[in-house]
């Protein structure tokens, strides 16, 4: 998605969605916020360490891992953000920025831990293994990622401030980080305490909270995710029967923001009966119920239908 050759192309497309946002927001009760969206896939962070990148056809971009053995972290040197695509990045966005306004507000890009960068850069059927045979060197690749990780997000709240629009779900956010958790799905809760725990913990107090997305299947580290310090607000992408257990067991945690998966397709928060709306939106929960609708009319309508519930 970065590809300088299509830079253009990006900015004209996120210009294209701000202006259907402020539409939206003008046609129908909407209560999500216009905002500046330079879309990015995962790839973005791999990339600025040098994982070649495969650009799909009308699907995300991703990358290629650059590390095959432990023996080979040493090497990787983490690139100062000057010499790296992400910069590219700042210039789509200043570019937006001076089209709608220096207040609108900006969608951060897709943001994975770093534990989640480094099992891109490096090929995971090795990496998984050398969190029991070398944990110190899966510390060393995360902590080169966190460095330029922090350096990115530093530079990024300078620019463009801390009230913003988290990459997914896009809720609005002040203050604090919002990044992607997923491959907490592959390892034992014990490894998510002794790899993924500090530095959540870490990047969190650093920046004043923090927003986890996860497609994980993360049910066995639910008591690990719960324990994440500052944690402001969650998003699962599980099952209906697993999305009321963690609406129910994160209650008294954080703000929840969850989508129903069934297969592959995400059925709509709109099919819930009234009694399961009235249920959620009681005092009970924190709760987002994010709404798709199809067209103008039918945003029109589940507007009207759910005013009741605001």
């Amino acid at each position: 998605m970065l590809k300088a050759g299509i830079k253009q192309e990006r900015i004209d497309w996120a210009k294209r969605l701000y202006a259907w946002q402020l539409k939206n927001t003008e046609s129908y009760d909407d209560d999500s916020l216009p905002h500046l969206y330079p879309l990015t896939g995962t790839e973005i962070f791999a990339e600025a360490f040098g994982c070649e990148v495969i650009y799909q056809e009308n699907n995300m971009p991703f990358a290629m891992p650059l590390i095959f053995n432990s023996s080979a972290v040493s090497g990787l040197k983490t690139p100062k953000l000057e010499d790296t695509p992400l910069m590219l990045l700042f210039d789509i966005v200043d570019e937006l920025r001076d089209f709608a306004g220096k207040d609108a507000l900006v969608r951060l890009p897709d943001i994975q831990c770093p534990m989640d960068i480094a099992a891109l850069i490096w090929e995971k059927s090795d990496f998984f293994p050398t969190m029991i045979d070398e944990p110190e060197a899966i510390f060393e690749i995360s902590e080169k990622v966190k460095t330029l990780v922090t350096t990115f997000l530093d530079e990024w709240f300078k620019r463009y401030g801390t009230k913003y629009i988290a990459h997914y779900p896009n809720y609005y956010m002040e203050n604090g980080i919002t990044m992607s958790v997923d491959e907490i799905g592959c390892v034992s809760p014990q490894m998510f305490r002794t790899f993924f725990e500090g530095e959540l913990n870490e990047l969190s107090e650093k920046y004043g909270g923090i927003g986890i997305h996860s497609c994980a299947e993360s049910i066995n580290q639910w008591e690990n995710i719960r324990n994440v310090k500052g944690l402001r607000l969650l998003n699962l992408h599980r099952n209906r029967e697993q999305v009321y257990k963690a609406l129910d067991y994160f209650k008294d945690t954080c703000a929840q923001m969850h989508y129903i998966s069934e297969g592959q397709a995400i059925t709509s928060w709109r099919n819930m009966t009234t009694d399961e709306i009235d249920d959620l939106i009681s005092d009970r929960f924190r709760v987002a119920l994010p709404l798709n609708a199809r067209d103008i009319d039918h945003a029109k309508q589940l507007s009207e239908l759910y005013e009741i519930y605001k």
